[in-house]
């Protein structure tokens, strides 16, 4: 079992940004792929960033290129996604899981979830 807590949501306008950190427990850290995603109110949750376990290897859904980066810290157990330029659209609940196959951008590649942090960017 790996237990994942996210952090650092909140309240923030547009143009500003956020920096989520996710807080990875239980079992052996490392050897997971890690990605993020979101859910919108009534909308289906959606992949936004994944990182290999090395951090060597970064993925991107194409509306967050170039304003979102992924990165983490294997000695602290902890994900990261700096979130820059925000936008009304980008209100969500963001939520870190483990990758343990298959496409970092399929939901279904996933087998941990951490219980997720709102954020909310304000027009």
């Amino acid at each position: 079992q790996v237990q994942l807590v996210e952090s650092g949501g909140g309240l923030v306008q547009a143009g500003g940004s956020l920096s989520l950190s996710c807080l990875a427990s239980g079992r052996t850290f490392s050897p997971y792929g890690m990605g993020w995603f979101r859910q919108a109110p009534g909308k289906e949750r959606e992949f936004e960033a994944g990182i290999s376990w090395s951090g060597l290897s970064t993925y991107y859904v194409d509306s967050v290129k170039g304003r979102f980066t992924i990165s983490r810290d294997n000695a602290k157990n902890t994900v990261y996604l700096q979130m820059n330029s925000l936008k009304p659209e980008d209100t969500a609940v963001y939520y870190c899981a483990t990758q343990s196959r298959g496409r970092y951008d399929d939901g279904g590649s996933y087998e941990y979830w951490g219980q997720g942090t709102q954020v909310t960017v304000s027009s």
